[in-house]
């Protein structure tokens, strides 16, 4: 299994960091998944595939209501983990280890595709979208959730892109909620809701420790943020709250179907 450079980045970047991503984690809580999945009015058993899965926060929550789901990683370690948290809590998925941007399914294979707070590391975004949209059956659901940047705002997407790369070398690029519709719309997919909700990033340390990310680049994001244009400090509203830097990150949840 061969992977390009951006893949082989994030593969490696989060099976080292794979042990960060369990219990008590910023993902463990999937309330943002259930709301997303509220504006689908999804059927019982259906086949979900939950790519960029980690260690399966959004697929064993579709699992406990009784779907059948494969979670898919570029990470092995990342699955591993998946597989304990899953048979903690006494329930039966599938693992599955490949790219998000070529998937090893027949078309039609799954009723549901989801992919959370992980499509920002994709090497091709068009390329994922169109592979969901593939392997979902006609009205199919696919259901993302990913940081993002509000449309029309050129330097704070350029200001972010420079801070999440220095932190964690294995990101690609947050796309606005107007990219993510448009691709969409070309893969044959009907966007039924786009809604940004703010995620306030508590501590800059927290946010460095779960990518590892190494000395000199913290110092070079503290700058960055110190610096920061006013463009960017809108947006994300960047604050200092009893000596610790906190912003507010957008979070795109996105669903659509797959026209007939």
């Amino acid at each position: 299994m061969s992977f390009d450079a951006v893949q082989q980045a994030a593969r490696d970047q989060f099976s080292r960091q794979s042990h960060r991503y369990g219990s008590g984690h910023i993902l463990e809580n999937v309330e943002d998944v259930r709301a997303a999945a509220e504006t689908l009015s999804l059927a019982s058993d259906l086949r979900v595939l939950d790519i960029a899965a980690a260690n399966g926060h959004t697929g064993l929550f579709f699992a406990e209501q009784g779907h059948r789901v494969v979670l898919a990683d570029i990470s092995e370690a990342m699955l591993e983990r998946a597989r304990e948290a899953a048979a903690r809590r006494g329930l039966s998925v599938e693992t599955r280890v490949h790219a998000a941007e070529e998937l090893p399914y027949p078309d039609g294979s799954f009723d549901l595709v989801t992919c959370r707070v992980a499509a920002h590391h994709f090497s091709s975004p068009e390329a994922f979208v169109r592979e969901s949209a593939r392997v979902l059956v006609p009205g199919g659901a696919f259901l993302l959730i990913d940081g993002s940047v509000e449309d029309d705002e050129p330097v704070a997407e350029a200001w972010i892109h420079e801070v999440e790369k220095l932190r964690d070398p294995s990101h690609a690029r947050l796309l606005t909620p107007r990219s993510w519709r448009t691709l969409c719309e070309g893969a044959g997919l009907e966007v039924i809701s786009s809604r940004l909700t703010p995620l306030k990033q508590p501590d800059i340390e927290w946010y460095f420790e779960t990518a590892a990310t190494p000395a000199e680049n913290r110092e070079k994001v503290r700058q960055l943020v110190a610096n920061a244009p006013e463009e960017a400090r809108r947006v994300f509203r960047v604050a200092e709250e009893e000596g610790k830097t906190v912003w507010w990150w957008p979070r795109l949840s996105l669903t659509a179907r797959k026209t007939a």
